[in-house]
């Protein structure tokens, strides 16, 4: 089988292309993602696509935490001030959780705009006549490598990567379609388990505000019962209901505070659940705008075979159409014409 000789790569103006040699330094190359992850800042271990360390979540979300209690503390009195800071620890454990889904939210939301860049170059050279082949491969293994430090931290670059070594392995096209196919599988599955420590924040929460309703109401009754045994004069046992209003109030205000927080993540989470499944979709289309539509199998790249490779004449005309015809066989042979024509007569 002989290869169809591809023109030169020129990946054109509106893909930015990369000159091997003019980043020697990975961190300067177009998708370094050292200097845009989040996790980095910090210095944690980055992971992969759109996920989010949720211990290094946890432990920003306690730090902040902190922080808008004490400020709450020392601002002067307010009624969301007294709501949050004297209706008992649910208060504190739903806000709590609040900002931590709030602080994965945001690196996610980062994460997401990162990998988005990816989408805007190209790694299939800016010209027509450019086929993908498994000789042809490296090509593009090699332009991936040109525009990331770190190729497998982008989800679709990490699925042409693996494609085309795939292809550079197996030299089989049909193969390329089901491996993009099952990463990309993979992908969403991990996507949807991105997603389940918020789902599990997001129960809890209203949860916390029910139970300081449970604990409210408990206090509330508690407070009545002791009133009625203890007081006799009327006067004082009005006094003492105000008491016991105070249990109702943190009764309902922390089922408040925990439905209000839990309305506002819910409505977060799935824009940006939509906002990551519209990037996968994304991803899919260009996979196959750029890899899948640029594919030539191996029966494409073979040459046509000439007429007298077959047994044919100049004219094209077969050997097989000379055997149905004696008078195309002298054509073809004239040493034929005897046995043809001797073959009629007996006939």
């Amino acid at each position: 089988m002989t290869t169809v000789s591809n023109p030169s790569p020129n990946f054109g103006p509106t893909s930015n292309p990369v000159d091997q040699n003019a980043f020697s330094d990975p961190n300067d190359r177009p998708l370094a993602a050292w200097r845009r992850d989040p996790e980095r800042w910090l210095g944690a271990r980055v992971s992969r696509g759109t996920s989010v360390n949720t211990s290094l979540a946890g432990l920003v979300a306690a730090i902040l935490t902190t922080i808008f209690f004490v400020s709450l503390a020392f601002t002067p009195p307010t009624t969301v001030g007294d709501m949050l800071l004297n209706r008992g620890p649910t208060q504190y454990a739903a806000v709590f959780l609040g900002f931590w889904c709030v602080v994965i939210l945001l690196a996610k939301r980062r994460k997401l705009a990162i990998q988005r860049q990816a989408l805007k170059h190209a790694v299939i050279p800016d010209n027509h006549e450019f086929k993908l082949t498994p000789e042809t491969a490296t090509v593009i293994s090699r332009r991936v490598h040109e525009l990331a430090d770190d190729p497998d931290q982008f989800l679709v670059l990490n699925r042409i990567l693996v494609a085309m070594r795939s292809l550079e392995n197996l030299g089989r096209m049909e193969e390329v379609d089901k491996v993009l196919r099952s990463i990309a599988d993979r992908d969403e599955s991990a996507q949807s388990t991105s997603f389940g420590m918020l789902s599990g924040f997001l129960w809890a929460i209203p949860v916390l505000g029910f139970i300081g309703t449970v604990l409210g109401l408990a206090a509330a009754i508690g407070n009545f019962g002791a009133v009625l045994e203890a007081e006799k004069d009327i006067d004082q046992i009005v006094q003492r209901l105000k008491e016991v209003t105070g249990g109702l109030s943190t009764a309902f205000e922390t089922t408040l505070v925990a439905l209000l927080i839990a309305l506002v993540l819910q409505l977060w989470i799935s824009s940006q659940r939509k906002s990551e499944e519209e990037f996968l979709d994304d991803c899919q289309e260009y996979c196959l705008k750029q890899i899948l539509s640029r594919m030539r199998s191996g029966k494409d790249l073979e040459p046509p075979v000439p007429p007298a490779a077959i047994g044919g004449d100049s004219r094209g005309n077969s050997v097989r159409d000379a055997a149905v015809d004696p008078r195309r066989a002298a054509a073809v042979d004239p040493r034929r014409t005897a046995a043809a024509t001797g073959s009629a007569s007996v006939q």
